[in-house]
């Protein structure tokens, strides 16, 4: 007989298995209430494959008692559902994982929608696209939408230790040890797909001839096989990893696009998708900043489509986001004005804020004088009127000094300075 895949094998039976997806299935998150209150709703769970869309179906069905059935709203007949129907007709409820539920025709809906009605059915939909543009309205309608994330590392970590401890289940029968790189690369290379890095951790398990005391010796190089993929950096200390992170920022802020885009390019193959969306966002406000701030809106809205595709297809809204901010012209002035202010509160000139800015919104601050004096902007022409805003000490100080080297920053340099001459004017 066949066995089972491992991934199949650890499908967690009760919610608190569940790897990853705590703001759904956490305790005291929807999921987790629903279970423990018994009041199960049939529910649609979008998100990239491998992220356990499924392990919550089979771990609601669990820990409800209910009994567990999975099929394709693509490949099965509506004859498959009338079996799933009879079923619950005669065991009083099934959960039922319907996959690819984006792709189910109308002759299958009609079936579905009264057994969703009566609650014989409870419908967990899983599917990898956008449900609110894939999904029929008359399912959407009946379904609460839940949106599952690519794992983290350590969700996946912590998925390949239960299972190396498993004895029923998992490999805890075999005598396992596997190096930390080899570790890191399984969890990187495998971009959050949980079901890829458990397929992959049971091949390099079952192809690794063991050594002379039974013990089987997982490397680096044996789990590059197994996920084919080369990992960015065997250093111990992943030094040349942040090397490569470095190498892309300095591209981007440099210009040179094709040199931005071969360093991404290495950090994508290495799988490291959430440290190059945070260093895209980081580039974004910290190089481009005032220069070009539609650049950092077009960076966060990629930034937002590759978390939503995961990889490979984050690779498309990425190499968008870089073409455009290493092609951007760059002002680094915002980023260096709050660099200023904080070491000047660092070094203790956080003194008193002026009395007529002090909150005024309680009783007894007209005794103090609290905001007594404080001109309201808005109730002057153009919205604007002379007033000292900072604290005497560091009245004239000056941290925002626009470069000027886009028509945006060259706007905000000379209202800004309009305005400095117009306030030093009036109240000198």
């Amino acid at each position: 007989m066949t066995q089972e895949p491992l991934a199949y094998r650890m499908r967690p039976k009760k919610i608190e298995h569940i790897v990853g997806q705590q703001h759904l299935v956490g305790k005291n998150k929807i999921i987790w209430r629903m279970v423990q209150a018994h009041r199960l709703s049939s529910m649609i769970l979008y998100g990239p494959p491998g992220t356990g869309k499924t392990s919550i179906a089979s771990a609601i069905a669990g820990s409800s008692k209910y009994a567990f059935r999975v099929l394709n709203a693509a490949t099965d007949s509506k004859k498959d559902l009338q079996i799933v129907a009879e079923e619950a007709k005669m065991s009083g409820s099934v959960v039922l994982l319907l996959d690819e539920i984006h792709r189910l025709d109308k002759t299958k809906q009609d079936f579905l929608l009264p057994h969703l009605e009566s609650g014989n059915i409870i419908l967990i939909g899983a599917t990898t696209e956008n449900p609110y543009i894939n999904v029929t309205p008359a399912i959407r309608s009946r379904t609460q939408i839940f949106q599952v994330y690519p794992l983290t590392e350590n969700d996946i970590h912590q998925a390949i230790q239960r299972t190396l401890n498993d004895k029923e289940n998992g490999l805890g029968n075999y005598a396992v040890t596997i190096d930390d790189q080899a570790m890191k690369q399984l969890t990187q290379a495998t971009n959050g797909d949980l079901r890829s890095a458990l397929n992959a951790l049971e091949l390099a398990v079952l192809s690794t001839s063991p050594e002379n005391d039974d013990t089987i010796h997982l490397t680096l190089s044996a789990i590059e096989e197994v996920t084919q993929r080369k990992a960015l950096s065997a250093d111990k200390d992943g030094d040349a990893h942040y090397d490569v992170i470095s190498a892309l920022q300095k591209s981007i802020r440099g210009s040179d696009v094709d040199a931005a885009l071969h360093y991404a390019a290495r950090i994508i193959e290495s799988g490291d998708l959430n440290i190059l969306i945070r260093r895209l966002a980081v580039i974004a406000y910290e190089d481009i900043g005032l220069a070009n701030p539609s650049a950092a809106q077009h960076t966060i809205s990629a930034i937002q489509a590759a978390q939503m595709l995961g990889l490979p297809e984050a690779r498309i809204p990425i190499a968008n986001a870089i073409v455009e901010l290493s092609l951007s012209p760059k002002s680094n002035s915002a980023y260096l004005a709050i660099n200023q202010a904080l070491e000047d509160v660092q070094k203790g000139k956080a003194t008193h804020v002026p009395v007529h800015l002090k909150d005024s919104h309680y009783k007894g601050a007209v005794a103090l004088n609290h905001g007594v004096d404080y001109k309201y902007p808005h109730d002057y022409e153009n919205d604007w009127v002379a007033q000292q805003y900072l604290p005497d000490e560091i009245r004239s100080q000056t941290y925002f000094q626009p470069k000027g080297n886009s028509k945006i920053e060259l706007q905000l340099k000379e209202i800004n300075e309009n305005l400095k001459k117009r306030q030093q004017n009036e109240l000198s």
